[in-house]
């Protein structure tokens, strides 16, 4: 069986790593439990978890044993990574929800069968009980605060007010490697790039405390090519839940990926082999769509299910010139008469009103085959049926459903 790290290198996982020759030795010769933690700030993951979790995936195929940690206790501080303002405070009720959204989600991605089938903890187990002067006496005497300042998670709080509170994080998600150690033998821990300051130092902890070796891995960010975090949408983040974002709007939003980075999706969050991605992106031209539909299918097939996708990729190719019968369809209660504004904000095409009015104005919206004239315009002069076709644009086409 390969190394793990040759997977992750060439697929695009590894952003920073500390002692990696040893981590390349320590992964060919035995099979060891690592973890990746996630903040339980909604009942859902989103697209941002999403390359932490796929690098789980490989490393389980490897022979690893992922350690999925939900940070219950960390979360009643908040994390101050990549924030320059404080985090909402949750309550212990909101907490709990959230982790039991997270862990059915984690079930799609990891196997929790076998020798090394994955396992969910939650950090609540050993720090909500925690004894302060013991953990100061414990573990604070290994964190020099003045190289804790120059971490960049900090730095970037200074300016704006970084409270005390927000401060014990790092020592927390340290200590938290430590448990793990202690409990499962866990010698790696795996994250994002913007995580890379508190995973260094749980990795740290371990080798100063307890005399042995323990590793740190993160992962690039799925950035856009303006270098802005990818998986935004009208409606905000992306999430993997179909609740909050619709398979189909999942669909979409990969369907109408940058070109430029189709390729770097397709390594990152599908199992696709490299082979078959370098020969589906090798035109940069209308060919590249090909590569975007299946870029588009097996994230959501990974993400919902095989059904799911398929549905979706039907209603995607309905919407550019096949059935109307297969397209995705909306019902709204908003009047029998509607503004065309009120139906783009109801449907998620717009963010807003004045998003709205633009679009009109810029003669991006049509009704069934009538471009829309006026932003006073109401539906029923371009269609007296319930049931309409509403375009945006060349990528976002819907069947309205009015009540």
């Amino acid at each position: 069986m390969r190394n793990a790290m040759d997977i992750l290198r060439e697929r695009g996982y590894i952003g920073q790593t500390v002692y990696e020759d040893d981590l390349y030795k320590t992964l060919e010769q035995e099979k060891i439990p690592f973890y990746v933690g996630f903040d339980p700030t909604a009942d859902s993951l989103h697209i941002g978890h999403y390359i932490p979790i796929m690098a789980m995936a490989h490393m389980q195929r490897c022979g690893h044993k992922p350690i999925a940690l939900v940070g219950g206790g960390t979360a009643m501080i908040g994390d101050p990574s990549g924030r320059t303002d404080m985090r909402q405070m949750l309550t212990k009720e909101q907490i709990s929800k959230n982790v039991e959204g997270i862990k059915k989600q984690m079930s799609r991605f990891l196997s929790f069968e076998g020798e090394n089938g994955a396992i969910i903890v939650n950090n609540a187990d050993w720090l909500l009980d925690l004894n302060y002067i013991d953990f100061l006496r414990d573990v604070g005497t290994y964190f020099s605060v003045n190289k804790m300042l120059t971490a960049e998670c900090y730095k970037s709080r200074m300016e704006h007010g970084l409270s005390f509170l927000e401060f014990n994080y790092m020592l927390m998600q340290g200590y938290d490697f430590l448990v793990l150690y202690e409990k499962y033998g866990c010698k790696l821990q795996m994250g994002g790039n913007d995580q890379w300051n508190n995973i260094l130092a749980g990795a740290d902890l371990i080798r100063r405390k307890k005399q042995v070796d323990a590793f740190a891995m993160t992962s690039p960010l799925l950035l856009n090519t303006d270098g802005k975090k990818m998986g935004k949408t009208a409606k905000g983040a992306l999430w993997l839940s179909a609740e909050r974002t619709s398979p189909y709007e999942f669909y979409q939003y990969f369907r109408n990926v940058e070109d430029a980075k189709v390729e770097e999706c397709l390594r990152l969050l599908t199992f696709v082999e490299l082979d078959e991605i370098k020969e589906l992106t090798k035109h940069l031209d209308e060919r590249i769509n090909v590569a975007k539909e299946r870029l588009a299918y097996e994230v959501t097939k990974l993400v919902h299910g095989e059904e799911q996708a398929r549905l979706a990729q039907v209603q995607a190719r309905a919407a550019f010139g096949g059935s109307k019968d297969d397209m995705m369809t909306k019902e709204l209660s908003i009047g029998t008469d509607p503004s065309v504004i009120d139906v783009l904000v109801s449907v998620g095409a717009a963010a807003s009103k004045g998003e709205a009015r633009r679009l009109i104005e810029g003669g991006g919206v049509k009704i069934d085959e009538s471009k829309v004239c006026s932003i006073a315009d109401t539906v029923s002069l371009y269609t007296d049926k319930n049931t309409f076709v509403l375009h945006k644009g060349k990528k976002f086409h819907l069947s309205v459903v009015l009540k």
